[in-house]
This record gives structure tokens, C-alpha cells and sequence, in this order.
């Protein structure tokens, strides 16, 4: 895919400021009809972009909407029949010493922002910022990921065909791309993808002081203990690893084991991906391949030497590769010194929940935990550790309520969205305090010939 140029870059962040100036992104009215015709776009183009999931990822119908665009309609929804109370004045509480005044809190555009997304959930992680930053009354540069092409290029003719550029508008290409984007000043930068590729864009905006939504990664351990449901634990662990064949930022990463356990989960485990792919993945058409060579390479990378408990079939021609289990994995092994990003499963024990704890805080805060077990248990384990979310006795659910914020801690990011957090993402609260003029009470003034009185009032 080409490269946007540098100049090109530029003339978009120019042409979406003069448009924000205009004051035409802040009436509600119009942001509505925006999101309507939003919906209108995908719809159109549900269909030639599903196709292109299917090229670049081997991605089935089912998954994609259920994954990327099933979440998407449903934030266009909610911003649709919500964004005039969202958008709407705030009065607030006045204390007695600034009576007879009132205050009120009004939400306004951030202005022009920047949206980057990556590639393993394409259409997800970048629409759903979007719906954000329409309903909140901003603009839109948005870059999708080069190693998606069909599916970036899918997204920039939806987009062009829905929207003016200087309104919303898609630059593509790769880390010099993103380079050139950073350059500029941005009212918001919202970005999705690596916690190495949050740290250029930090720096690189620091001299702006731009506000940032990173949600970034991590390795998101997910803990059986010794009185979980073991074939419901193996079955919901199973299904998150292989949604997008581990390729999601909040899959489980590893295994945490009770060692009483351990031979009956991998037992139930195996059956669970039985029960997925009575066939197998192999030549599954609901099994999502690796994106790249590279990425394979690397996973790859991982098997050799391992000790496999299931699976560890793999096929580069194809970029498949089959859940699989590793056994006796050392905390300093190359595999638990990343994110895997992919099907594969390191295998450690516990005899104590203190040693989970202690392995979980001395490393650095993961997206989401995973805990299978007894309720008491779970929420005592999740009182002694920190993740950007939680799941209790499942995986990968806490993303699907939009009631519950979803975002990072830490190193695996920061800020949050969804439902009305996106719109509070694109805004900023603005803090209104207004006075009459029919009296002025003497109080505040110097020589503070009442400071007695005040000084109990405050």
C-alpha cells in the first residue's frame, strides 16, 4: 500500500482545522445525522469489507460481526438516541460561598483529532474511536494498520464515500507515516496498538501537551484454581485464546494452573477444542490465521524446544497454526517475556494464590486478568492486583458491555471508552460559573472587613 505523503498529511490536518473553526461539528443536530449516515455507510459497505477481513485474516463472517462489527452498530446506536443528553448543559451543586451564583459543567469538542488503530481488530478499534469523536463533535484523521491492506483500504473508500475529507478523512502507510502524523498538533490523539508504539507517539506529541486514549497490551494471565468448574473454565479459557487465533489484545497470554488441577484442566481443554473444531483448525473456516511471515516467525520461535501438551501443529505456508500447550515454562523463558499474540498457551503452576499475586504485581500491569474459581477468591485476588479489566469464571466479556469502561493501565495504557466514555474522550468538561447582577455581596472584596464570617463559611 502507498505511503500518504508528507504534504498530503498536511493539507488534511489544515483543511479539518479551518473546518472545525467554522463551528459546524457543534451543533447536535448535525452530529446525529453524521452518526446516521455513519450507519449508513457501513452498512453499505458491510459486505466488500467483510470480504476483505476474509483475505487479509482469514477472518469468518460469524467472528467478524460478532467482534468488529456487531460492537460498532451497537455504539453507533446508543450515540444516535443519546448524544443530545450526553451533549447537554450540566447545573451543579452551588456552595454557600459562591451563592447566589450558579455552576454548571458544559461538554464541549476537543477539536481535531487523530485515531490509530491496528490490525488485528481492524474495523473495531478503529470505528468504535470514531463514533466517539462524532458524537462528541470533533473531526478525524484516522490511519488503520499497512499489515491489514485489503481491509485499510476497504475503511478509507467507506470513509471517503460517507464523509467529507476535511470532516473525517484516512491517511495509510507505515512507521513513516506514522512519524509524519505525529508531527503535528492534534487536540486528542486516540491510539490503539503497542505499548512501544504509545511511547513514540507520547514523545512525539509531548511538545504539544496533547491529551492521549492509549490502549495498548500486555500479558494478561488467566488463573484456574483448584475449585473452578474445569470444563466450563477450559471451554470460556479455549474460546477467548482462539477468537482471532489469540491475536487479541485481551486474550489470556498464560496460564496460571493449581497444581491439583493441572493434568484434569489440560485433559478438559483438549476436549473443549474438539467441541470448537470437531475438524480441527486446520482447514477450519472459523479459525483466523496470523496476519504475517513475521509474526509467524516469531511464534514459531516459541515452539522450538518446548515441551507441547496439545497441539503444536503449525503450517507457515498458510500462516495456521494450532492451539497449543506448553509445559514446564520457565518466568524467564523468551515466551513470557512478551505478549504472544497468538495461539499459544505457556503452562505454570501454583500451590498458593499468594505466589500468583506476587508474580502478577512484580511485572507490569497487564489489560485484563482472568480468574476461575470461587467468587470469594476472585474478588480477594482481585483486591491484591490491578489489570486495565477483569473477568470472574470467563475471558474477553468485559469488552462486550459498553455499561463498564473499557481501557489500560500503566503500561498497558491509559484512559478509556465506550458508550458515554467515548463521547467523554473526545470532550472536554468545561467549568461555568455564572453571577447576577442584581447584587453583590461585599464578602469577597478587600479589605476583608468580613473575614470572620468567611472564614466559617469556608
Amino acid at each position: 500500500m502507498e505511503n500518504t505523503s508528507a504534504e498530503r498529511i498536511e493539507e488534511l490536518v489544515l483543511k479539518q482545522r479551518a473546518f472545525y473553526a467554522t463551528g459546524t461539528t457543534r451543533d447536535i443536530k448535525w452530529r446525529v445525522g453524521q452518526l446516521k449516515a455513519f450507519r449508513k455507510g457501513l452498512e453499505k459497505w458491510e459486505k466488500h469489507i467483510m470480504d476483505a477481513l476474509w483475505q487479509d485474516l482469514h477472518k469468518s463472517y460469524e467472528e467478524a460481526y460478532i467482534s468488529e462489527f456487531g460492537l460498532v452498530y451497537g455504539e453507533i446506536r446508543e450515540a444516535i438516541r443519546k448524544t443530545p443528553k450526553w451533549a447537554k448543559r450540566r447545573c451543579k451543586p452551588t456552595p454557600l460561598t459562591v451563592l447566589p451564583s450558579s455552576s454548571y459543567i458544559v461538554r464541549e469538542p476537543l477539536g481535531c483529532t487523530l485515531i490509530v488503530s491496528p490490525w488485528n481488530y481492524p474495523v473495531q478499534l478503529l470505528l468504535n474511536p470514531l463514533v466517539g469523536c462524532i458524537s462528541a463533535g470533533c473531526t478525524a484523521i484516522l490511519k488503520p494498520s499497512p499489515y491489514v491492506p485489503n481491509v485499510s483500504k476497504a475503511l478509507e473508500d467507506m470513509i471517503a464515500d460517507t464523509f467529507p475529507e476535511e470532516y473525517i478523512a484516512v491517511v495509510q502507510g507505515n512507521r513513516v507515516v506514522n512519524g509524519e502524523l505525529f508531527k503535528h498538533r492534534y487536540d486528542l490523539v486516540f491510539l490503539t496498538g503497542s505499548p512501544s508504539l504509545g511511547r513514540i507517539a507520547m514523545e512525539a506529541q509531548s511538545k504539544y501537551l496533547t491529551p492521549m486514549v492509549l490502549e495498548l497490551g500486555g500479558k494478561s494471565p488467566c488463573i484456574v484454581d483448584r475449585d473452578a468448574n474445569l470444563k466450563l473454565a477450559a471451554k470460556r479459557i479455549a474460546w477467548g485464546k482462539c477468537l482471532n487465533s489469540g491475536q487479541t489484545c485481551i486474550a489470556p497470554d498464560y496460564l496460571f494452573l493449581h497444581k491439583d488441577i493441572k493434568e484434569a484442566f489440560v485433559k478438559e481443554f483438549k476436549a473443549a477444542l474438539k467441541e470448537l473444531y470437531p475438524e480441527g483448525t486446520e482447514n477450519s473456516d472459523k479459525f483466523v490465521h496470523i496476519v504475517k511471515e513475521s509474526a509467524f516467525e516469531r511464534l514459531e520461535s516459541y515452539l522450538a524446544g518446548a515441551t507441547i501438551l496439545a497441539g503444536g501443529h503449525h503450517d507457515r505456508s498458510r500462516l495456521w497454526m494450532e492451539p497449543t500447550l506448553l509445559d514446564n515454562v520457565s518466568p524467564d523463558s523468551p515466551v513470557m517475556q512478551e505478549e504472544i499474540f497468538g495461539p499459544i498457551f505457556p503452562v505454570m503452576t501454583f500451590q498458593d494464590r499468594s505466589e500468583v499475586v506476587s508474580f502478577v504485581t512484580a511485572r507490569d500491569k497487564p489489560l485484563a486478568f482472568y480468574y476461575f474459581g470461587k467468587s470469594a477468591a476472585a474478588w480477594e485476588i482481585i483486591g491484591q492486583t490491578t489489570s486495565g479489566g477483569a473477568c470472574i469464571n470467563d475471558t474477553i466479556m468485559h469488552i462486550a458491555n459498553s455499561n463498564i469502561p473499557f481501557g489500560g493501565v500503566g503500561n498497558s495504557g491509559m484512559g478509556n471508552y465506550h458508550s458515554e466514555r467515548s463521547f467523554l474522550a473526545f470532550s472536554h468538561e468545561r467549568a461555568v460559573v455564572k453571577s447576577p447582577t442584581w447584587i453583590d455581596a461585599p464578602f469577597r472584596y478587600m479589605p476583608y472587613k468580613f473575614f470572620g464570617i468567611i472564614k466559617r463559611m469556608l
